[in-house]
């Protein structure tokens, strides 16, 4: 959701740059590059990523840190292949520790 956000601030022509944004967000400049870094996904995996079930106990099984190395990737279908990877090793990570 807050990629959403971002974006259309951004197109409303509300902030000039990141660090702007990452004034207004009260995070560092470069906890904002890292998340506007997650626009370059392919629009299918943004989709996904919004829509994984919401964790109730523990630590959210995928982290942004992860993704971070998909979303440099400026190849869609890489990125989709790395996402499947991520998705396959977290499935039998879940697997495993049952």
């Amino acid at each position: 959701m807050q990629l959403c956000i971002t974006e259309l601030f951004f197109q409303a022509g509300f902030w000039c740059n990141q660090s702007a944004l990452a004034h207004f967000g009260q995070i560092s400049t470069t906890r904002m590059t890292q998340i506007m870094w997650l626009d370059n996904l392919a629009p299918d995996i943004q989709e996904e990523i919004l829509f994984l079930p919401r964790t109730t106990q523990g630590r959210d099984p995928i982290k942004e840190a992860d993704i971070r190395p998909i979303a440099k990737s400026l190849d869609w279908n890489k990125q989709r292949q790395m996402w499947n990877r991520l998705r396959q090793g977290v499935i039998d990570s879940s697997i495993a520790s049952q």
